[in-house]
């Protein structure tokens, strides 16, 4: 799985190969065919092993919710500088052409990843005591949450900066509080 994400970085989703993957690897092509059918595999298997750890909502108790989601923001941004976000950029590409590597994306890895979106930040949420939030809206503050910094990466090719993370964390932390409801 290591030199698929190598072989990925260095030569494009096209140059990516069962062939090359199994040179890199040092292994015969039948061994990588005996667990994978396809490049698309490979690199799916590659992309939840590496996400996992790298876009896990994680809680610094002695920082606030502010501090904690920006903190998150910040490793989606570095995710997507590593090659695992890579991986993910080449499989979202190839999903715009494919309908089985959209479909293989979206049960798999997309699915799972928005689960721990959702209860990463109803998890840091709950910590704010005036936010209050149901789960349509938990699910729409996700979107705004995230969308931003995929917008940025996958549609203009551009890094997430600072001021990005800074002001969408300020934005969404806002809306959650307007749409908390008030009790006198």
């Amino acid at each position: 799985m290591h030199a698929a994400d190598d072989l990925l970085v260095e030569r494009g989703f096209t140059g990516l190969t069962i062939e090359g993957i199994a040179q890199r690897a040092g292994v015969a092509k039948q061994t990588i065919y005996r667990w994978w059918k396809s490049k698309v595999d490979i690199l799916l298997d590659t992309l939840v092993d590496d996400a996992r750890e790298a876009l896990q909502w994680r809680t610094d108790e002695a920082a606030g919710v502010e501090e904690n989601l920006a903190s998150h923001l910040r490793r989606v941004a570095d995710f997507f500088e590593e090659p695992a976000g890579q991986v993910l950029q080449a499989l979202l590409g190839q999903a715009q052409l494919e309908s089985d590597t959209a479909a293989a994306l979206r049960e798999g890895f997309l699915n799972e990843q928005r689960e721990r979106d959702v209860a990463g930040l109803r998890e840091l949420l709950a910590r704010d005591h005036e936010i209050t939030v149901d789960d349509r809206t938990l699910d729409h503050l996700v979107d705004l949450l995230l969308g931003p910094l995929y917008y940025r990466v996958l549609v203009f090719g551009a890094p997430i900066d600072k001021e990005l993370v800074e002001s969408t964390t300020r934005l969404v932390l806002a809306l959650a509080r307007e749409s908390s409801p008030k009790f006198s």
